[in-house]
């Protein structure tokens, strides 16, 4: 990704002397990182208890790899050390953190760390550990526990923006089954509109692929680079379609609208899909109106060579449910009353799926992506049904109203030591603050991981040989990736 940050800063202050803080004679640190609530998660009713693991082989190539080699040990030592040093003594004080344990590392030359790890695309139980991690050598016990802050910002996103888009799938895929919509065309039908919205380009980025693992329509393009770079991603990786902005149609005049529309339809995007914002003024009279003086431009583009030629109308304002299903309250018979769906379907028409739902002629579409939900999707599909609509009228844009207003506690992501061994004997560690409601309560112990008919299921409090055991596998030891995954793997994973 090319961002510079040095991979020994990438913490929590507290963090930097904890070495000195566990007892003399420590030797291993043994942590987890586990999803423990869903009580704050923007899912709907009836969510199955379950979060999509996502986001571990990237955060170990590009971080664990890539930025621990060039910006630590692939520097000399004396400049890596001096600049720990000015940061740590600037903000805590002279001498506050010692610097042998930097220098150590360094000569060490490679991360002594073991981190094993649930499939990537796997659906996984709440409270269920996604991955251990221990260090490999005992004079780097610290290194387990330092990592936390950046392991735990890296993934929980990752993790999240992967279960909500499943959650869209799941969605999407129902409504079409009971409508008879195409059920293939749903890997369109969630279209990422984050970008923009999120928390700068890396977090755009690494939650678009997140969006990746069920979608494949996407405006964020640096996430394709990404899953190509980190997860090995070649075919269709994602999908997206010219489409107009609002400055585009206001540098065209409002007396020009019509015009507009007929010239990107008939000249700048004659085959293919083109996607066009329609409310920059009178978005009814552009669905009603405009849309019959286009008609015959419209059925008479011709097919790119994917086959396509749909031009998609895109609302940008005012309730969705409304503007695409109808305002009951509107005045009977208008374009508000009807909702767009129906004005479309009176100018263009279209057929009757299987299950007796109208599905809009081919050549046109609708796409929404003004601060779309879960909740407001599945009231727009509910309300489409109720029409006589197929759900596969319409594509959801996903945009940062959806992806960014998550945090950690969306799903309870934390990283905590279960385990460690001081002089020779294991400690097992736990928490369980009777201030707490029980979410905080960690496990203990080793730990194992066990696939299940209803999941995957924790052990904790496990001998070292049953530790080696069940469904958690070694996918990075001492500085190197262990188990190269795709994409692909991914994406089949979430389709069993």
């Amino acid at each position: 990704m090319g961002i510079k940050i040095n991979p020994l800063n990438a913490i929590d202050f507290y963090k930097a002397d904890h070495r000195r803080q566990y007892p003399v004679g420590t030797e291993y640190v043994y942590s987890n990182l586990t999803p423990r609530s869903s009580r704050l998660a923007p899912v709907l009713e009836g969510f199955d208890e379950r979060v999509v693991f996502f986001g571990l082989q990237g955060f170990i190539k590009h971080f664990l790899i890539e930025t621990w080699n060039e910006g630590f040990f692939n520097l000399p030592k004396a400049q890596v050390v001096a600049e720990y040093k000015r940061r740590m003594d600037a903000s805590l004080g002279e001498g506050a953190v010692p610097t042998d344990h930097i220098e150590a590392l360094h000569d060490l030359g490679y991360l002594p760390l073991r981190i094993k790890a649930l499939p990537e695309g796997a659906r996984v139980n709440i409270k269920v550990p996604v991955l251990t991690v221990v260090n490999t050598h005992p004079d780097f016990f610290w290194l387990t526990n330092y990592i936390e802050t950046v392991m735990s910002a890296d993934l929980w996103k990752a993790c999240t923006t992967a279960t909500i888009a499943y959650e869209y799938k799941r969605l999407l895929l129902d409504y079409a089954r009971r409508t008879g919509g195409d059920e293939g065309f749903v890997a369109l039908q969630g279209h990422d509109f984050s970008c923009r919205g999120m928390s700068g380009i890396y977090d755009a980025t690494q939650s678009g692929v997140g969006h990746l693992t069920s979608f494949v329509g996407t405006d964020t393009v640096s996430a394709i680079d990404y899953a190509e770079q980190y997860y090995n991603a070649t075919g269709v990786i994602g999908l997206s379609v010219p489409a107009t902005e609002h400055s585009v149609m206001c540098m065209g005049t409002q007396d020009d609208e019509l015009d507009t529309f007929r010239r990107l339809i008939n000249d700048v995007y004659p085959t293919g899909i083109v996607s066009i914002v329609s409310d920059t003024w009178d978005f009814w009279q552009v669905v009603s109106e405009f849309a019959a003086v286009l008609k015959d431009d419209i059925l008479n583009r011709q097919p790119n060579a994917t086959g396509l030629a749909k031009v998609v109308f895109r609302p940008d304002s005012g309730d969705p449910v409304k503007i695409i299903c109808g305002d009951p309250e509107a005045p009977a018979g208008s374009p508000a009353h009807k909702g767009a769906v129906e004005c479309l379907w009176d100018i263009f028409g279209g057929t009757i799926t299987d299950k007796g739902y109208k599905q809009l002629h081919e050549r046109v579409g609708l796409i929404y992506g003004d601060s779309i939900t879960l909740k407001r999707a599945q009231a727009i599909l509910e309300g489409m049904t109720a029409k006589g609509f197929a759900s596969t009228n319409m594509v959801f844009g996903i945009g940062s109203f959806t992806y960014q207003y998550n945090t950690r506690d969306s799903f309870g992501f934390a990283m905590k030591a279960t385990w460690g061994q001081v002089n020779g004997e294991g400690r097992a560690l736990f928490k369980d603050p009777i201030t707490d409601n029980g979410t905080k309560k960690s496990a203990k112990g080793l730990l194992r991981i066990e696939a299940t008919d209803n999941g995957y299921q924790l052990f904790d409090e496990q001998t070292a040989e049953q530790e080696q055991q069940g469904a958690l596998e070694v996918v990075f030891e001492n500085g190197k990736l262990i188990k190269d995954i795709t994409l692909d793997d991914v994406r089949v994973r979430l389709s069993q």
